[in-house]
């Protein structure tokens, strides 16, 4: 038996009653750029404390080790705050992911700290829209099924990240542990103001690409070194090269180089891939492994690279789109219009996607000018998307999946 429309189902309007606002507010005053690990704990033990209230185990996981590339070319471990998994009924025959993420980008020492109202309805802050709203819409929504007659025939995993703005590398794993037989997966980054949603996304690649030359002196003997800045510039223009349509390559940086009166002997270049498909993705990287030997050979130098492809594109395939018109078919009976349509950002439904998952990922507040100070939320979207969610939920569970 399917849901009633909102008109006839009295315990969606309890989102009103709920405290939307009032701990998106309060989580959003804690500053949890993704370096800030005083402040990632911080938030960390307010989500777990404010999740608790939900029928099953929350607790806080330690991150995977990540590797960085320094600028001298060796490997630094970074630390990563926390991770919150939450695993509630896992017996039951119809279970989904619910993910989101604590971290903003917004560093401890940044400028952009303070919330302030700039309109009736509109909230500026740190990660208001970004997602600390998204956040409590999420809670929200499991709030108001934990009330219905749906509870009991459908289990969720809860997955809310500290590193998400950064890549998920510490994560990664644990978001694919927790995609495993899942019918579908809501995320609750930002819809646009207008309540749009991003359906196919691009993907992502980031690699540290280290050049290991031969010093020596400029005027004396230059010919019997081996410059690897030049190296470097010479791989970056050639990665350029490659930009087309569905393949965005964006060399970002050169670290090395020394003194005018030295043959440098090192450099590491750093540059992001966007490729449109996994077509696009394998062309990328067969490219950036053919480079690899040509630079080393044609420079006489030895070139070594390390990164990959975190985020792989998210296409839309039929499950996909069910879930999406299921989302639409739920919006409709709230009187919401909801569309989606492509967009070059990526977030960790690329992930779930990549799992063969089912994933809506802007299921989160509607905002915008995320990453600026100039972020913001339409606080009235907080009751608006928890609705949506909950009967979204609700149907799955009474449907026993899509």
């Amino acid at each position: 038996m399917m849901p009633a429309p909102l008109s006839e189902t009295p315990l969606l309007d309890k989102a009103n009653d709920l405290p939307l606002l009032k701990r998106t507010k309060y989580w959003a005053e804690v500053n949890s750029g993704t370096t800030n690990l005083d402040g990632l704990k911080t938030i960390a033990g307010h989500l777990a404390d404010a999740f608790s209230a939900l029928p099953g185990n929350i607790e806080l996981v330690d991150p995977d080790p990540v590797d960085a590339v320094r600028p001298d070319g060796s490997l630094d471990q970074v630390q990563r705050g926390q991770h919150l998994l939450g695993i509630i009924r896992p017996e039951a025959p119809v279970r989904i992911l619910l993910t989101g993420h604590m971290d903003t980008v917004f560093a401890a020492n940044h400028h952009f700290q303070n919330l302030e109202w700039i309109d009736d309805g509109v909230l500026n802050g740190p990660g208001v829209a970004d997602m600390k709203g998204g956040l409590s819409v999420m809670l929200g929504a499991l709030q108001l099924l934990e009330q219905s007659e749906y509870a009991s025939h459908i289990g969720y995993d809860i997955m809310i990240n500290s590193d998400e703005e950064v890549g998920s590398a510490s994560s990664a794993a644990l978001i694919e542990r927790c995609a495993r037989n899942k019918v579908a997966a809501l995320t609750y980054e930002p819809a646009l103001p207008d309540g749009t949603l991003a359906g196919e996304r691009g993907g992502s690649g980031n690699y540290s690409i280290i050049f290991t030359g031969k010093s020596a002196h400029a005027g004396r003997n230059p010919d019997e070194g081996r410059n690897a800045l030049v190296a470097a510039a010479d791989m970056a223009l050639q990665l350029k090269a490659l930009h087309r349509e569905g393949l965005s390559v964006n060399p970002a940086r050169i670290d090395g180089g020394g003194p005018n009166n030295a043959v440098p002997d090192h450099a590491i270049l750093r540059v992001n891939f966007r490729p449109k498909s996994l077509v696009d993705q394998k062309e990328a990287q067969n490219a950036l492994d053919n480079l690899i030997s040509v630079i080393a050979s044609g420079h006489d130098v030895s070139v070594r690279c390390h990164g990959g492809f975190g985020r792989p594109p998210k296409p839309v395939d039929a499950q996909a789109q069910k879930l999406f018109h299921l989302v639409r078919s739920c919006g409709a009976d709230l009187g919401l219009e909801i569309n989606w349509r492509a967009t070059g950002g990526v977030c960790d439904g690329n992930n779930i996607a990549a799992c063969g998952v089912p994933v809506v990922d802007t299921m989160g507040v509607r905002g915008g000018a995320i990453h600026s100070d100039k972020e913001f939320l339409i606080t009235d979207s907080l009751v608006e998307r928890t609705k949506l969610s909950a009967l979204t939920i609700m149907r799955i569970a009474a449907k026993g999946g899509l």
